[in-house]
């Protein structure tokens, strides 16, 4: 039974036996796996393991030496990276039925005014990971790729490795993916009560420095990848500010007293 918001802040469903819930999770966990492997599926059919890989590579083809080409140093890699790469982009393209089947599971033994605050950060985290795959596809590897090319002597053939490069790519996709999930990590911990708003604006200059220091630590050593991470990330920070100013508003508990204004 729904919760009514005129009402107590009850608990949203009925306790039910412990297997029931395991059931439930399997079957959870199952619709998952299945999304993801229908998804792996219709992209293994079109555009195919390597018309992926091709469209990753792109960005590093297009700064290479005119004639260069990656190249694969063990004799399965031209087989098993293609695979790998369709199956990150198929668990990249079910994230949202993903995620909703763990809200499903998880949802029933919330307090309505949790499900206010869950649901919404299950979106915006999703979207904002996206966004950082999205930015690093398109924007960062382009201008790392053109800057490194630019310092290699003309005496050195540049020919990388079709496996080192994946895990030069899911490294780059997760640092910033992760990195563009500043905003829902400042929400959490305002809405937590374990910080202020104001704490959080005092603590500005510290988070600039710390970007900067994450940035270097994570990315190759170069100057416009490190630049191309951080700054996002201390725009991020402002824009968990704002949002969690309204979440603390919009998803307290009846009772709750209100937060003081900042």
């Amino acid at each position: 039974m729904a919760a009514n918001p005129s009402g107590p802040d009850d608990l949203s469903g009925k306790e039910q036996p412990f297997v029931t819930h395991l059931i439930e999770l399997r079957d959870r966990l199952v619709r998952a796996a299945i999304a993801v492997g229908v998804v792996f599926g219709v992209l293994c059919l079109w555009p195919g393991p390597a018309g992926l890989y091709d469209l990753l590579a792109a960005p590093l083809v297009a700064n290479l030496p005119k004639g260069a080409t990656l190249i694969a140093t063990s004799v399965i890699s031209p087989f098993i990276v293609p695979l790998k790469i369709t199956l990150m982009a198929a668990f990249m393209v079910a994230l949202p039925v993903v995620l909703y089947q763990m809200w499903a599971f998880v949802a029933p033994g919330l307090y309505a005014h949790e499900q206010k605050l869950v649901l919404p950060l299950v979106i915006s985290s999703t979207l904002l990971f996206l966004m950082g795959v999205a930015f690093c596809y398109f924007f960062v590897f382009g201008q790392v790729f053109a800057f490194i090319q630019s310092f290699a002597p003309k005496t050195i053939t540049a020919a990388p490795d079709i496996e080192a490069y994946l895990s030069f790519v899911l490294t780059m996709f997760i640092a910033f993916g992760a990195s563009f999930e500043v905003p829902v990590v400042v929400v959490v911990l305002a809405r937590m009560g374990l910080v202020t708003i104001q704490k959080l604006k005092e603590f500005r200059s510290y988070f600039i420095v710390l970007a900067f220091i994450i940035a270097a630590i994570i990315t190759p050593p170069d100057v416009v990848s490190q630049l191309a991470l951080a700054i996002p990330m201390c725009l991020l920070y402002e824009v968990g500010i704002v949002a969690a100013r309204i979440f603390i508003k919009h998803t307290q508990a009846p009772g709750e007293p209100s937060a003081p204004p900042t």
